[in-house]
């Protein structure tokens, strides 16, 4: 009895119903949506903020911190000419469009705590992600009044207004800009645990999980570098122009008011 058919039959059906292979990680469709310039923007922000928070209180690091401050300003700028010119998705248009729907969503979510009885439904995921272009935008709107309030108080403008109102006023900014702060890293973790995704790698990446079409295009690494390349030639140079460098900052050049004191001395 001739057996070789079957075992070709067995093994053909073998072949033909084998599993595909498991997709990898590294298979995964990935998408850009987060520019270059953009992400550089954000890590420089974030760390310029942290900076200057943490060395407000010292006059041991107080050109540190005013350099900081100074950098804040000019990050601002760039962030408003690269919104304003820039790309559309990285255009600050796109946080006002988010925010079209924020009327009416707080009148639905006044209503559900006000009427007694049977209550409208409230779309608290349309909640969640109208807050954050709120607080970005919440950012990007304290970083003038805080770098100017700074300034001023640097210069000692309150002595004209007689008592420390500016300082108190560059405090008081610099404490409700944390709150912002505190209060967007607190949603990004919150997201990140409801939803099992990492909400803040994207800003790290550039990159999203899912199918469909890159929205950028164009991930401008030569301008991310020359961003990052000017914070670090400002703070050289902000180096160069203190005799004692950054760190002391109790006689520091970059103001000529700071050099009469100590002349006078």
């Amino acid at each position: 009895m001739n057996t070789t058919p079957r075992f070709e039959a067995a093994a053909a059906g073998t072949t033909s119903a084998s599993p595909p292979a498991p997709v990898t990680g590294r298979a995964r469709a990935r998408r850009l949506v987060i520019d270059a310039p953009t992400r550089m923007f954000h890590w420089l922000f974030a760390l310029s903020f942290l900076g200057a928070y943490l060395t407000a209180e010292s006059e041991h690091w107080r050109a540190l911190h005013v350099t900081l401050g100074y950098t804040l300003g000019g990050l601002l700028v760039f962030r408003l000419f690269y919104g304003l010119f820039g790309p559309r998705q990285a255009g600050l248009g796109s946080l006002w469009r988010r925010l079209a729907g924020a009327p009416a969503w707080l009148r639905s979510a006044g209503q559900a705590f006000m009427l007694r009885g049977e209550r409208p439904t409230v779309q608290w995921g349309q909640g969640r992600n109208l807050l954050m272009p709120m607080l970005v935008l919440a950012l990007l709107a304290l970083v003038l009044p805080l770098t100017l309030s700074g300034y001023a108080s640097y210069q000692e403008w309150g002595d004209v207004l007689g008592g420390d109102l500016v300082a108190e006023l560059h405090e008081f900014l610099g404490n409700a800009f944390l709150a912002v702060v505190l209060g967007h890293v607190v949603l990004i973790a919150g997201l990140s645990l409801l939803r099992r995704k990492n909400h803040a790698l994207p800003m790290l990446t550039g990159r999203v999980e899912g199918p469909g079409p890159n929205l950028v295009t164009n991930n401008r690494n030569w301008l991310a570098a020359a961003l990052l390349m000017s914070v670090l030639g400002f703070g050289a140079w902000q180096w160069q122009q203190s005799p004692q460098g950054l760190v002391p900052g109790q006689a520091w050049a970059g103001t000529a008011s700071s050099g009469e004191r100590e002349h006078d001395d």
